[in-house]
């Protein structure tokens, strides 16, 4: 350990930084955000320094008599001997000094910092690679929402009261390891802080402080797994149990837990491996048990994937749940097929349905579907592509109208397939596409030629 890891109280500590420009600018910001009284020395300021009204400038050049009751220093000049100097009266007055980008003449270094307070993270590499550190700092932003903050002053406030209600330091490790993974800290990242107190102060008249499960209801967006949201990714790591659809991507679901419970429930074409009704019970069961459910469902959970049935289940038996929307097929798919829903020239309107096959039909309301100017999109429309098209065209649309269908999109294995309502069931036949697929029916299938962006290497 080069440096040992620390964090100071500097609130109302006069701070000397010397140098005055951008560098400088963004040592003193940081120093002031603790709370700290700057003290600026340098011929001049940078324009930078104008957005900060609460500081001491001093128009000079370094002296030793400007670290006179100073806590801390920062030497941020381009001047290397006055760094050395800096640095060598700052030492024998043992007054911690950092000078940037030169870890040799300091006793202390700047971390990358993760703000979340009260809760902080501070990265370094001992001034190897400052560089990496930030890397590494931005990667964990992604895992650390700013909720976790909110989340830290929740348990402060309490800690007394748990502390009196439970005395033993093992059960009471137990009840917050509870509190923090569990329901309560999800009511906090949604903005909820008087469920949480009401949940909090019921598990402490319970005597057992058990744990209370819960399902996260998320979508898994069209297949790519970096199109999933930053929720979504921190529910899927937290999950004990993992209800996934057919429609889930194999690297998006290798992204839950390795040690999770993984239970399919997909629905295929002509077998469904648990009815609805089973899923529905299913879920309520495993939350009863105490454990934290993820139901995973392509695209968004509540855009053709029965998420709302679920969830009034889980409201009947008051279990506590949450929604994270995806990127719904439609959205992802066309993006990376190059063709956008709506095009001021093309389709001023959108429209989203189920191109299901009930008793060899689809019944859809085909004179509001061919209305002019518009894009139509349909889930679920490989096996009726032939009806579709022909019932649209028997309703007013063009022969020529453009119409594409896509597989797997926005995965490696995506296939795009163009055409017209009369040309594409062939087209689509002859290609042998199979599900999961997307059609898209309007003008705004022409721009693909011209927007077509993402093109996966078949090799």
């Amino acid at each position: 350990m080069d440096f040992f890891p620390i964090f100071l109280n500097l609130k109302k500590k006069k701070c000397l930084v010397v140098g005055g420009g951008e560098v400088s600018f963004r040592k003193a910001s940081v120093l002031i955000q603790a709370g700290a009284l700057v003290k600026i020395v340098s011929p001049e300021l940078c324009e930078a320094f104008k957005s900060i009204p609460n500081i001491e400038y001093v128009p000079d050049r370094f002296q030793a008599a400007h670290l006179n009751d100073i806590t801390l220093v920062i030497a941020a000049t381009d001047e290397i001997e006055t760094n050395k100097e800096i640095s060598n009266q700052a030492k024998k007055r043992n007054i911690p000094v950092n000078v940037v980008d030169n870890p040799d003449l300091c006793t202390f270094i700047m971390p990358a910092i993760l703000d979340r307070s009260p809760l902080m993270v501070a990265f370094s590499t001992g001034g190897a690679s400052p560089v990496l550190a930030r890397i590494l700092r931005g990667k964990l932003e992604t895992l650390i929402p700013p909720a976790y903050g909110q989340l830290a002053a929740f348990a402060a406030k309490f800690r007394q009261t748990v502390k009196t209600h439970i005395s033993n330091f093992s059960k009471r490790r137990i009840f917050w390891e509870n509190v923090l993974e569990g329901p309560i800290a999800e009511k906090i990242f949604s903005g909820n802080d008087k469920s949480a107190e009401t949940m909090l102060l019921a598990m402490l008249k319970d005597n057992n402080h058990g744990s209370v499960g819960e399902v996260f209801l998320v979508g898994a967006g069209p297949g790519a797994p970096d199109l999933l949201t930053f929720r979504a990714l921190r529910l899927m790591l937290k999950a004990d149990v993992v209800l996934y659809d057919n429609l889930v991507s194999k690297p998006v679901l290798e992204m839950t837990r390795r040690d999770a419970e993984r239970i399919f429930v997909g629905k295929m074409r002509g077998h469904h491996t648990m009815p609805q009704e089973s899923i529905n019970d299913l879920l309520v069961r495993l939350a009863k048990e105490g454990k934290r459910v993820l139901r995973l469902k392509g695209g968004d959970p509540f855009i053709f994937g029965r998420g709302g049935e679920e969830i009034e289940t889980l409201s009947e038996h008051k279990i506590n749940f949450q929604v994270v929307p995806g990127i719904t097929a439609a959205s992802g798919v066309a993006a990376y097929a190059g063709i956008p829903l709506t095009h001021r020239d093309h389709a001023q309107s959108c429209i989203f349905v189920t191109g299901h096959l009930k008793e060899g039909g689809m019944n859809l309301d085909w004179e509001m579907l061919a209305r002019p100017n518009q894009t139509i999109v349909v889930y679920m429309g490989l096996h009726g592509l032939e009806i579709l098209c022909s019932k649209l065209i028997a309703h007013g649309l063009p022969e020529s109208t453009p119409a594409a269908i896509v597989q797997q999109g926005t995965t490696q294995n995506q296939r795009v397939v163009c055409g017209t309502l009369t040309t594409l069931p062939k087209i689509a036949e002859a290609a042998k596409l199979k599900a999961p697929t997307l059609i898209i029916i309007g003008g705004v299938v022409k721009l693909r030629e011209k927007l077509c962006w993402f093109e996966p290497d078949k090799t």
